[in-house]
């Protein structure tokens, strides 16, 4: 075929593009074929017989007959306001042959295939990927041309790619400010100007920034309505995350194809140049940054995100004109001085490795969020001094002792401003440390700190003259400056509380500088909030803060006030130590003082949040009830007016011919949602009957009418609604009361069907279950799993299991009957017993054979979280398009005459035209064959759904790089005979490797070339749709706001409205979490899904504060994937990918909705462990959020109210997790200091105001500060428990008072209470980690049923570090508390404490059945002595060292063992991040407890005598068990180095026996010293608790100290291990470090058997807490009802003779030993404590130390 002539060069960029040949079928990828003709149709030309499982036979049998027309004898149909208006059926509504029928030819198409055909040759694009961008563009003009012109489709499709207002192309033009100089060059530009000398820019001509907009509409009215965007875009793979790099690609290839080179150019450009030489040097710049290539194959590089130049720095570089000026060639050539023509084919010349350079300095900082939340940060702060300091002014009384002067009042208030500028000081100080001073950032920060010094000097300068020189009693001078002073003060406080940093000095928001626009368009392009959203954000903030400011006032800081009096000056009388004298302990009341002020401020913090979540909840249910969501609205009127909505709301009633009564449609409608839940086997077929429309003659012979569902009219009858409604409390229940509660409610009117935009449904794989197998289903997860899948899933769902019976028997019956009855399985005798049916009921069926075995896997599979449940699920989408399809358009149906076959042809025909899914499997290709045949199922299920995957080709050549390649399969797909699988639609060509991240983002963005139409809905692996929701996606995509079909044309003049309305860029949606069903933890957990995606996104989303959470929420696809895409993918950063989304598009002025009245379900983890995975993940995600750009750009841009929306909706919840827990860690210590007041002063009340109560000698009041801690106490106890407040009104709200309180107390009754205080926790601990070492990854959590008993050593080794040492440490301090300041209410903190160290155990499933607790014992016994001899994955030596990898790392170089794994580096933590969390703290933790320790010991003894030295005390019983371990390990390595190798041939266990001997003598070591403390402290408890608070401490501080700053980098094996024990230091594969390693062992094995002594003793006190749990009767029973009813208990599991046997010995020998350890375990403890009386000991030893 010969091409077109060449093109006129078009006046502006734009031009034609060509992107695939029409005549070459997509069905194979074969290579083009001149003689081929065949068309593009989507697949309508494939075998027509394949169908989808879903009929509407039985909705089709209860329809009204419609014989000649006759007319419906119902007389309610003036119930139904519709629009009786004739409608003519448009062109493509009727059958057509055309792939794309609103885009033919008869339908006058202003461009032609013809026309887009010969641009391969020009820029060497790939076939195959113009063929699939070619369909992309037809299907999307499709969807467009079917509700407007095609003419006026191409235009406004050109206007939202490329030159339209709110086009990011366009955007990025002027902001980089091409309008100014097209070429971009070096003598016009002006931003390269002021690059080399500062230049301003002035208002010239031609210049101004109006007069350029103006141009550019001129150019794009004049220019072709097409343009090659999409071409780039579809093979730009990993550049998509980088669309102005993307754009500038464009800008060069547009330049290039309007100039007379390429015009006139002959010679054809080879396929594949645009992605060698554009694309694949950008792709391997990005790899490089992240990997390198080691032994032929690529792992991670040792850089974090600070030193690796990602996605946005690459991206941002585009923004400017500066940055394009950067651009050089390999020969040193600016591409700027190129001219524009020529500058594509010079793109392989760039030189892109000294190009780029980090924008923002993602640093593992906690300085990141003083900068992000500065206006959080103070608000608090100014406002707490303001406070504390004016109810505190005996702090700063005269010297005399006299009160301050009003002068010194008036001053130290209002340094409360001086406080507010010293944090935006360091604030604007931290800004430098985290961003390059370049030419956009580097003056505003300057000027902005130089402000603030003067401010600094203004608000706290007076104080110094007023406290130092003139304090106001001679004159009034200083009264007049102090007032001045506070005045400034609050002036400067509220303008730095509430002005954006940003805004300071240099507004980068709302500047005209041009300098600062690009930061605007693509950084602060908010959307605006309508005026009544506005005033609800401002008004939801000012109560918040208004109930925040006067509650903090009168309950914290007026209650503070009192103490404050009484300990202001205290000095403590008649103590003194040795060596240390009363210098510190005379100050003890000082430093209780200062701790006291630092938890009021704590609690300062945490009451804010508490007031945000109850308006929060206030203002989202009062929105509820304005939508219409309540269930207080009537019943009666909610199903009695079900079938007039359904008709005005879900049906296209605007565009109908109506020829059929309303209630004749409305039946169609209802009888296919219920014939689906039938199907779905929720409904019984008696029940079906009663919910279904049913034909019933009239008295006149001829006619028929309609009888609606009896239980839309038995509302008011309370006994007729329950024999008519589905069975309470059911999930058919559920489903239509929220369908119909959900039709109350406003949403946008539907287009008819052949008019709706055409949608894709994205969902990506990676390995979740596809469909559960016969195995997994009947057979145990393993031993300890007392249930099979089956079993526990009838138990969760009897109801449904017994129609699924029902419905396979009926089939069996049928297939005895039309099988003569010859073998088949079901053939039975009429007069059989039920005990035949007995295989039914056990397993669904009685014939293996797979036809029947099938039925009973979908059955469970529909059940769990299968991906089998979210394709079927969303395939409801095709079933509802072809029902409304069908009903709206019966001329269709009649056009057929009745041949099924045909018309369910054209249904499926226009399902398939209106809705594609698409679901990514990353590893389809390398799928093992079981997860083969699952796909193929899915494919044969589904023809329609679509799997986009990564295929692979392996070098051509050794040493060279295999070729990957994204490729499309469907059902359709025909068979390679070679090879057995699929041949691709398909399949273009990546640059290398698309998983640079963590893999969903770029799985998503590698499928993403293969969506189709206007709208994208993100789907998760785990979620479920259904029938009646799936009606209602017209309406979702009407809140896009897009339906209008105006034809005026999108380049004629902009009126400033237009400009600034904001498109819609995501519609969220809510989600049912279908787990809440199953066991208690299933409950917590959809609880906490249910509150966050309703009722808080619901009050998010009306005050513009709602993001995008990878919920089911549907996208705008134009403006997402112009935009970056649909998800961020820099490895660890964008861990949590999809809200970056949500912040890149509201960042950049797209708006984000929340619809109520549509849902998805969606499966939540069920397991402990699962749960706090997914929470571990969410932590450490949210820890590398609080690091990005994008929160540092909305911390310092965003107006005050909405930062403030967006603060406490987002980072501000786990921030608030982290000051609960930190409350509870500070208000600990002041117990403890409390506590050492108590025991050893005197304590009496007095008026400190009356001189006569005065000065009596060791007499101490300190009765108000007891007072202060109950309020503390009640305090926290409401931060936390306000957290259930949310729940309680949703359900209240939602499903009536009777749930909400049912719901409730089941939480409660299931210590839901436990849960959350330990999931606070691990929240806390995932984010400070990550802030401190990183490690972020994504965590496949797993989405299995909590059926597994977990062994306690495995739940140990997980939960010891995040939460289990930190409870016990917390623990002993409150028993020291509880010792030294008994009140009633630090139960509850006895429960919360407790709630750290058990929780794990409390939700392990059969945790208490006695004999798996005494063999969790053995294991436990046998978890911490394995590994020394050989290695073992289950080793508490193994958990050690993992416990120290974040701080020491791997050794980075591989030395040759089998066990190492390459990928799996783990880089040596930075120092500035462990100098403050490993060594500064715990030291000073550590001398905190020191002190109180040594304050007790200041005191006489009851006979007067003086103790020794309190510091020599402890420093002995903290180092001597690390000495006596030193020793030890001293005597056993010379031991094993002599002996080991000579007994290595007959003693295998020679290294076993070294390493129990020394971990038996660490643990009596260490036993000794505690006992020896015990001893000195004469029996004393509460002082030996306090002794051994200060012990730990110091123990752990010199851990962490000698973990950190002595040992270097793991080796990869444990290979130092095994040569310690046994001697044998010779082939361990370690090299140049053999002689290095004994040296740096020895230090290890020191830290080692302090550590394993500690969690031995540990291991056992566990243990025995739960031992009185154990031997109640009956409690393994109890306990399970966490997990199910009493009335469907698990069976006891089955065990063979000799396994019971096996089990018996265990349990009876490791019994015995159980009770022996345990035995001399607590009386090391209490008989000293019982004969403490009789135990007279002369202690001469007391005296010394």
């Amino acid at each position: 075929m010969s091409r077109p002539p060449p093109r006129i060069p078009e006046p502006a960029h734009g031009g034609r593009a060509g992107l695939a040949d029409p005549r070459d079928s997509y069905g194979n990828a074969q290579p083009y074929d001149s003689q081929h003709q065949a068309r593009y149709y989507d697949d309508e030309m494939e075998d027509q017989d394949r169908r989808q499982h879903f009929q509407y036979s039985e909705a089709e049998s209860q329809r009204p007959r419609l014989a000649g027309r006759s007319r419906d004898t119902d007389t309610e149909s003036d119930e139904y306001n519709h629009n009786r208006g004739a409608h003519t059926p448009s062109a493509e509504s009727l059958p057509s042959p055309q792939p794309y029928p609103a885009w033919s030819t008869d339908r006058q198409i202003p461009i032609s295939k013809e026309e887009v055909l010969y641009l391969q040759m020009k820029f060497g694009f790939q076939r195959e990927s113009m063929r699939n961008i070619f369909d992309f563009i037809m299907q999307l003009l499709d969807s467009r041309a079917s509700r407007m012109s095609p003419s006026q489709a191409l235009l406004t499709l050109h206007a939202d790619y490329i030159g339209g207002p709110h086009a990011n192309y366009r955007k990025w033009y002027f902001a980089a400010q091409l309008d100014l100089d097209d070429a971009v060059g070096q003598s016009q530009n002006p931003g390269i100007q002021r690059l080399k000398k500062g230049a301003r820019l002035g208002p010239g001509s031609g210049k101004d920034l109006n007069a350029a907009l103006n141009n550019w509409r001129q150019a794009m009215l004049n220019m072709s309505a097409y343009d090659r965007y999409l071409l780039c875009w579809g093979e730009a793979a990993n550049i998509r995350f980088m669309p102005e790099c993307l754009c500038f690609i464009f800008k060069c290839a547009d330049d290039y194809y309007r100039s007379p080179e390429c015009q006139s150019r002959v010679d054809a450009v080879p396929e594949g140049l645009y992605l060698r030489s554009v694309i694949k040097p950008l792709y391997r710049y990005l790899r490089d940054q992240g990997f390198e290539l080691m032994d032929g194959k690529f792992v991670r590089r040792e850089r974090d995100h600070e030193r690796i130049v990602g996605y946005d720095d690459v991206n941002q570089l585009f923004w400017y004109p500066e940055g394009i000026a950067r651009i050089v060639l390999a020969d040193r050539t600016r591409l700027v001085d190129i001219p524009p023509a020529q500058r594509f084919m010079k793109l392989d010349k760039v030189d892109w490795n000294n190009v780029f350079f980090k924008t923002y300095y993602e640093r593992r900082t906690f300085l990141q969020l003083l900068v992000h939340f500065n206006r959080i940060w103070v608000i608090h702060i100014a406002l707490y001094w303001f406070y504390t300091a004016y109810n505190s002014p005996k702090v700063y009384q005269q010297s005399d002792g006299s009160p301050p002067t009003a002068a010194m009042r008036w001053s130290a208030t209002g340094l409360g401003g001086a406080v507010a500028t010293l944090i935006m000081l360091l604030v604007t100080l931290a800004e430098f440390f985290l961003i390059p001073t370049t030419w956009n950032n580097t003056s505003h920060l300057t000027r902005r700190l130089v402000f603030l010094l003067i401010t600094f000097g203004l608000t706290g300068g007076p104080s110094i003259y007023i406290f130092l020189y003139d304090n106001g009693k001679k004159n009034n001078l200083p009264l007049i400056l102090g007032i001045v002073q506070f005045f400034l003060s609050v002036v400067a406080t509220v303008l730095f509380g509430t002005i954006p940093s940003g805004r300071m000095f240099g507004d980068r928001v709302a500047s005209k500088s041009r300098k600062y626009l690009a930061s605007q368009t693509f950084t602060a392009s908010y959307p605006k909030l309508s005026r009544d959203s506005r005033l609800a954000s401002i008004l939801l903030w000012s109560l918040i803060f208004g109930c925040k400011f006067t509650e903090s006032y009168f309950f914290l800081t007026l209650s503070f006030m009192y103490p404050i009096q009484v300990m202001v000056g205290m000095k403590v009388q008649g103590c003194s130590t040795k060596y240390l004298g009363s210098g510190l302990c005379r100050n003890q009341v000082a430093f209780t003082l200062a701790i006291m002020y630092v938890m009021d401020l704590v609690l300062f913090f945490l009451d804010t949040f508490l007031w945000y979540v109850i308006w929060n909840t206030v203002f989202s249910i009062a929105r509820s009830f304005a939508l219409g969501l309540s269930i207080w609205t009537p019943w009666n009127k909610i199903y009695s007016r079900l079938p007039k909505r359904i008709y005005s709301k879900l049906l296209a009633t605007g565009d109908m011919e109506v020829k059929y009564k309303p209630k004749v449609l409305v039946s169609q409608i209802w009888n296919a949602v219920i014939i689906s839940m039938y199907r779905e086997h929720l409904l019984s077929i008696d029940h079906v009957q009663k919910l279904l429309y049913h034909q019933v003659p009239t008295e006149q012979t001829d006619r028929r009418t309609l009888r609606a569902p009896p239980f839309f009219l038995a509302q008011g009858d309370p006994k007729l609604a329950g024999e008519f409604f589905p069975p309470g409390r059911s999930e058919a229940e559920r489903r239509i009361s929220f369908f119909a509660q959900s039709l109350t409610t406003a949403m946008p009117q539907a287009l008819p069907v052949d008019a709706m935009p055409t949608f894709t449904v994205l969902t990506p794989h990676y390995s979740e279950k596809v469909i559960l197998s016969l195995r997994e289903i009947i057979r145990e997860q393993d031993q300890n799993t007392r249930v099979t899948l089956l079993e526990y899933l009838k138990q969760l769902h009897p109801v449904e299991w017994e129609n699924f019976v029902k419905d396979t028997k009926i089939l069996s019956e049928e297939a005895a009957i039309y099988g003569g009855g010859n073998g088949n399985p079901y053939n039975q005798d009429e007069k059989a017993s039920k005990f035949d049916d007995l295989p039914f009921y056990m397993i669904g069926f009685k014939s293996a054979a797979p036809e029947y075995t099938l039925r009973t896997r979908i059955w469970a599979s529909l059940r769990a979280q299968t991906l089998y449940r979210t394709v079927s699920g969303m395939m409801n989408y095709s079933k509802a398009i072809k029902l409304l399809y069908r009903v709206e358009n019966p001329e269709v149906v009649q056009l057929f005459g009745g041949s099924a076959e045909k018309l369910e042809r054209e249904l499926e025909r226009m399902a398939r035209r209106k809705f594609k899914f698409v679901v990514s499997m990353q590893r389809y290709s390398k799928f093992n064959q079981e997860e083969y045949e699952n796909a193929e199922f899915l494919l044969r299920a589904y023809p329609d759904l679509q799997i986009a995957y990564l295929d692979e080709e392996p070098a051509n050549k050794e040493g060279g790089e295999s070729r990957l390649f994204s490729a499309l399969i469907d059902g359709h797909s025909e068979f390679i005979p070679e090879t057995g699988r699929r041949r691709p639609k398909f399949r273009v060509e990546l640059p290398g490797n698309p998983i640079l991240g963590d893999g969903k983002s770029d799985n998503q963005n590698q499928a993403l070339i293969f969506y189709r139409g206007e709208y994208l809905q993100l789907i998760d692996a785990n979620q479920d749709n259904y029938l009646e929701e799936c009606l209602k996606i017209r309406n979702v995509l009407g809140e896009f706001e897009e339906f209008g079909t105006s034809t005026k044309n999108p380049y004629t003049q902009w009126s400033p409205k237009e400009l600034e309305r904001s498109p819609v860029a995501i519609v969220g949606a809510r989600e049912y979490i279908f787990s809440e069903s199953i066991g208690i933890l299933g409950d917590l957990a959809a609880g906490k899904e249910q509150t966050f995606g309703t009722l808080a996104a619901r009050g998010l989303a009306w005050i513009g504060g709602k993001l995008h959470y990878g919920h089911p929420d549907f996208l705008n696809a134009t403006f997402m994937t112009t935009r970056g895409g649909v998800s961020k993918a820099q490895k660890g950063l964008h861990l949590n990918e999809d809200i970056f989304a949500g912040m890149n598009a509201f960042g950049r002025g797209g708006r984000i909705k929340h619809s109520e009245y549509y849902q998805c379900g969606k499966g939540r983890d069920l397991g402990f462990g699962t749960i706090l995975n997914f929470q571990t993940k969410i932590g450490t995600g949210m820890g590398e959020q609080m690091l990005s750009r994008e929160y540092y750009y909305l911390g310092s841009q965003l107006p005050i109210d909405r930062f403030l929306t967006f603060y406490y909706g987002h980072p501000g919840f786990q921030i608030n997790n982290i000051l609960v827990i930190l409350s509870v860690q500070v208000f600990m210590l002041c117990l403890v200091y409390l506590g050492t007041l108590n025991k050893s002063l005197l304590v009496c009340k007095f008026d400190t105001n009356n001189p006569s109560n005065r000065g009596q000698a060791g007499c101490y009041n300190l009765v108000p500060v007891f007072d202060w801690i109950r309020r503390c106490i009640i305090s926290i106890f409401l931060v936390f428990f306000i957290s259930f407040l949310p729940l309680f009104l949703q359900e209240l709200v939602e499903r009536g008072t009777g749930r909400a309180i049912l719901r409730l107390g089941k939480q409660f009754l299931s210590l839901s209470p436990v849960f959350e205080v330990f999931s606070t926790q691990i929240y806390t601990h995932s984010i400070l980690s990550n802030l401190t070492f990183g490690g972020a990854r994504y965590i496949a959590t797993g989405r299995g049923f909590a059926t597994t008993r977990i062994s306690f050593s495995i739940l140990y080794s997980r939960f010891a570090g995040p939460s289990i040492y930190l409870g016990m440490r917390t623990l002993i301090l409150l028993l020291y508390a509880t010792l030294a300041i008994w009140i009633p209410h630090l139960i509850y903190f006895w429960i919360t404490v407790l709630a750290l160290c058990i929780a794990p155990f409390l939700f392990n499933p059969h945790q208490f059945a006695f004999a798996d607790f005494i063999i969790d014992y053995r294991e436990f016994l046998r978890w911490m002595s394995r590994g020394n001899s050989r290695s073992h994955a289950n080793s508490w030596i193994g958990y050690c060292r993992l416990s120290r990898i974040n701080i020491t790392g791997y050794k980075r170089r591989r030395l040759g063992h089998p066990s190492e794994k390459l990928s799996g580096d783990v880089p040596r933590a930075e120092w500035r991040n462990v100098i403050v969390s490993e060594i500064l703290f715990p030291i000073a933790y550590a001398t905190l407890f020191v002190i109180a320790y040594i304050f007790v010991k200041s005191f006489p003894g009851p006979a007067g005598q003086t103790a020794g030295s309190p510091l020599i005390r402890i420093a002995i019983v903290a180092f001597g068990p690390i000495v006596w371990n030193a020793a030890i390990l001293m005597v056993m390595f010379l031991t094993s180095v002599f002996f080991g190798p000579l007994l290595a041939g007959c003693c295998a266990s020679f290294g076993a026996v070294m390493a129990t001997l020394a971990h038996v003598l660490s643990v009596i070591g260490m036993i000794a010293f505690l006992e020896f403390l015990w001893f000195l402290e004469l029996w004393d408890v509460s002082h030996a608790v306090l002794g051994l608070i200060a012990t730990i401490s110091v123990l752990r501080a010199t851990h962490k100290v000698a973990i950190s700053v002595f040992l270097s980098r793991e080796f990869k094996h444990d290979e130092t291990n095994r040569a310690w024990w046994t001697g044998k230091w010779y082939g361990r594969s370690l090299g140049k470090h053999a002689l290095s390693q004994p040296a740096r062992e020895y230090i290890v094995k020191i830290i080692e058997l302090s550590l394993w002594s500690g969690d031995f003793l540990l291991g056992h006190f566990l243990l025995l807490l739960m031992t009185p749990v154990v031997i109640i009767p009956y409690i393994d029973r109890l306990h399970t009802t966490f997990w199910l009813h009493p009335s469907k208990q698990i069976r006891a599991p089955l065990y063979s003779i000799k396994q019971k046997r096996q089990r018996r010995a265990i349990v009876i020998k490791y019994g015995i030993i159980y009770v022996i350890v345990m035995t001399i375990y607590v009386a090391l403890v209490a008989l000293p404590v019982v004969f403490r009386t009789q135990l007279h000991v002369q202690c001469s030893i007391c005296k010394t130390f």
